[in-house]
């Protein structure tokens, strides 16, 4: 059974954050099962003299909003929670791996993703963030996984010297900055996406976890082609199964889906912004392994790419708005390649010497 070092994981997550002595903290928790992890948390930001405030934000409880409430209600920002991000200096989310599926009407799922894109856009604005996914064995038994094993990665994906890993995702960004095109091709189809003057950020143990990843932003208007990801993920409690997305002029213009159609049609038609890639990124994470389903883990897997539909990172150049942010991974790793300007990352399903000298700690020994 796998113990988890929940002390060291606290300290890693308050560094990321900068925590300090005088700070207002908010702290989500999702699940009653990632209670160990906040109260580790809480500890260390007492330990370092802020002032940490829970709240349980218990996605039980969206069962009962989902099947009575209004959806003008659920499209609305929770007032408690918008409270706290007003409040806060710096927020924290324990998000538990819970039930990747929620019985309830797509339209009304999608109405409560706005409003909790209302948060998330608070969140980035306005507190030094941080969201941190926790596997549960509810979860693994859900995707048919191994549940010591996703654990056990999942742990050692922290397991990583930040300072000097970022030193080395930054110089791989550095030497993409001057690419003009990004090309994600499979036997499934081919994507462009054009990012001249685009900035590259690495992601190093600041504002998410597991972390792991750089990324930047497409210009809004130029993105085409056709990209299919094959398999079954889950978002906001809906399985979506071999999804394929065809864009011109920087639009999703087709979607199709063997499974979930209904509701990704409601998401990309969230606000004037869904239909547009607001993100290119890129995993880098070595110790991460098992493809979960979990799109906040799967996407800093070492050989896969991912998009995010929506809002963009301003700090990567980017300026398109919507209240969505939808990450959606592509596992390269079966035989799709990479390529950022003239350099291939990813050839043929084999991490290429750029992106492995910026991976992030070890793969787990079989």
């Amino acid at each position: 059974m796998t113990i988890i070092d929940w002390a060291t994981i606290s300290r890693l997550v308050a560094d990321g954050v900068s925590v300090a002595s005088g700070d207002r903290v908010s702290v989500f928790f999702t699940d009653v099962s990632a209670m160990d992890a906040v109260a580790a948390f809480v500890d260390e930001c007492w330990a370092r003299g802020a002032l940490p405030q829970v709240v349980a934000t218990d996605e039980r409880f969206d069962a009962s909003a989902l099947r009575s409430a209004d959806p003008a209600l659920l499209e609305q920002a929770p007032p408690l929670e918008a409270a706290a991000m007003e409040w806060s200096d710096v927020h924290v989310s324990f998000r538990a791996m819970t039930s990747p599926v929620v019985d309830a009407d797509p339209a009304r799922i999608a109405a409560l993703r706005h409003g909790r894109g209302i948060i998330s856009t608070m969140r980035w604005q306005g507190t030094r963030w941080a969201l941190v996914r926790v596997p549960s064995p509810e979860w693994a038994a859900a995707m048919g996984l191994d549940a010591d094993v996703l654990l056990r990665e999942w742990a050692a994906s922290f397991d990583a010297d930040w300072s000097e890993a970022a030193t080395r995702m930054n110089t791989l960004c550095s030497a993409l900055e001057p690419a003009s095109t990004v090309v994600i091709e499979d036997e499934w189809g081919r994507l462009e996406l054009p990012v001249a003057g685009r900035r590259w950020v690495a992601f190093s143990g600041e504002a998410n976890w597991p972390d792991g990843e750089i990324a930047t932003a497409p210009l809004e208007g130029g993105v085409t082609g056709v990209i299919r990801f094959p398999g079954v993920f889950s978002f906001a409690g809906v399985k979506v199964r071999d999804l394929e997305l065809e864009f011109a002029d920087g639009s999703v213009v087709r979607e199709d889906a063997a499974e979930g159609l209904e509701f990704v049609r409601l998401l990309l038609d969230t606000d004037g912004g869904s239909r547009r890639v607001g993100e290119l990124g890129i995993g880098t994470n070595a110790a991460l392994a098992t493809s979960t389903g979990d799109l906040l883990i799967d996407e800093k897997i070492l050989g896969t790419v991912h998009i995010a539909l929506g809002r963009a990172y301003p700090q990567c150049g980017g300026v398109n708005e919507s209240a969505l942010h939808w990450d959606i991974v592509k596992d390269l790793r079966a035989g799709g390649t990479l390529r950022v300007g003239g350099d291939d990352l990813i050839l043929e399903g084999v991490v290429q010497p750029p992106l492995q000298a910026a991976a992030v700690a070890r793969p787990l020994a079989v």
